[in-house]
């Protein structure tokens, strides 16, 4: 009896290990059980997926670890913080306060209490560490706040696109509304059919195996779409590349291989990171923000927007969002002076590019190089233009909007909560500071 004991007790721990070690790089139990604390918006998404930052075991996150997701962006923005700025001998004294080289010395998982609205594990005082003389060098910041830094309108640490010295002294004295607003149409690659050595199909053309089962209604969606105007015949979709057999439900992987941009930029973003790191896909009950109860357990794929069969741009475009979305500032939008614009255009009222969709600020149209020809694509990220809201600036608001008008309208949450039914009502003096620093020194 004794020598069973002492077996079991010697072989129980070892299968508690293996039980333990297994869940974790599984995403089982004992994950959420053992993890430190909460994960940001950011990333709660994925944290069953602890090796995606974690790359050594149970090791810190190592800088590639978070390049992984974040470099292409990064490489985009016009960083006034790069790396290699603290790589200069002259910059050394400020890294034994901050070691602004790496991400984690600013940006922590697991740390709930430190994590902002935007998801952000970022200590409010991070400015003060290498500007703390900032008010002799720009007597206009004399007695500000130290965590008044990044305040909307004034600075971000990496992404100042629209925030730069030169950008606000050029579009100082925009006015609040463009004289013709628009936003770009979007353009198509002309030569992919030519490319492809393909022609418009006929009904009779499809080329679906003999004993899978599909309506006539399908084949009138599918015959009335671009898809078979350009030659996508059911195979190209519905077959597996690997193994040449028939797939009956496509997923992201067979829309890239046309789409290729879109479907990148989709998995980059909050709806599709969870298919970028091999787990199943998002539901609105996943959410931390409100979402409809009635969608709750909706899978978000490429369908979920767009139509297995038939594509309604302009149903992705607004009811898509609002058929999951339950937030204040998603249901202020039918209130809205931009919903306004968006169904005077749909109905023929307003002309072309005039409304304004949840897609048109979250998902603009950006320039895109791809199948070598520059084209107006669609950013399927929808969290690329609230990182922070600021980055919406260039790429949507000011299409429609000056400058300084957009600045203020973003700066104020009670404003962006309402979804914008009046000009805003908030003064932000970035613009006026520059102006006031040209000035004084004689430009």
């Amino acid at each position: 009896m004794s020598k069973l004991l002492w077996l079991i007790a010697a072989v129980l721990p070892m299968l508690l290990s293996f039980n333990f070690f297994y869940s974790l790089r599984t995403g089982g139990e004992a994950e959420t059980q053992f993890m430190p604390g909460h994960s940001s918006h950011g990333h709660y998404q994925i944290e069953m997926q602890c090796a995606v930052c974690h790359t050594d075991e149970f090791g810190g996150v190592k800088q590639n670890a978070c390049l992984q997701c974040h470099e292409q962006e990064l490489e985009k923005a016009n960083d006034s913080h790069p790396a290699t700025k603290f790589l200069d001998p002259r910059n050394a004294s400020r890294l034994e306060n901050l070691d602004a080289r790496y991400c984690i010395s600013c940006h922590r998982e697991h740390q709930p209490h430190e994590t902002h609205s935007m998801g952000l594990t970022l200590p409010k005082d991070y400015c003060f560490f290498c500007h703390e003389d900032i008010a002799d060098e720009r007597p206009s910041h004399k007695d500000m706040p130290f965590d008044s830094c990044a305040t909307a309108g004034c600075h971000n640490y990496h992404d100042n696109t629209a925030l730069y010295e030169d950008f606000l002294i050029k579009h100082a004295d925009s006015l609040p509304y463009l004289s013709e607003p628009k936003e770009t149409p979007r353009s198509f690659y002309d030569n992919w059919a030519a490319e492809n050595d393909t022609q418009a199909l006929a009904s009779l053309d499809r080329d679906a195996p003999a004993d899978v089962a599909y309506s006539q209604n399908l084949v009138h969606d599918w015959h009335t779409t671009s898809h078979a105007q350009a030659g996508v015949n059911c195979t190209d979709c519905h077959t597996d590349p690997a193994t040449k057999t028939w797939i009956q439900t496509p997923d992201h992987n067979s829309c890239k291989e046309c789409h290729s941009f879109e479907t990148e930029s989709f998995l980059q973003g909050r709806h599709g990171m969870r298919l970028a790191q091999g787990l199943s896909p998002m539901t609105p009950a996943e959410a931390r923000i409100p979402m409809k109860p009635s969608a709750a357990h909706s899978q978000l794929t490429c369908v979920s927007c767009h139509s297995d069969h038939s594509f309604d741009t302009q149903f992705a475009a607004t009811q898509a969002c609002m058929q999951c979305h339950d937030d204040s500032h998603t249901k202020n939008y039918v209130n809205s002076p931009h919903h306004k614009l968006w169904l005077e255009e749909i109905r023929g009222v307003g002309e072309p590019g005039t409304g304004v969709s949840c897609a048109t600020c979250h998902m603009p149209r950006i320039e895109h190089a791809g199948l070598g020809e520059l084209a107006t694509r669609v950013q399927h990220n929808q969290n690329d233009t609230l990182r922070p809201n600021e980055k919406m600036i260039r790429t949507a608001c000011m299409k429609c909007h000056g400058l300084g008008f957009s600045i203020d309208a973003l700066a104020d949450p009670t404003l962006v909560e309402q979804n914008f039914p009046h000009a805003p009502t908030t003064r932000i003096e970035s613009i006026d500071m520059v102006k006031e620093k040209l000035e004084r020194l004689g430009r």
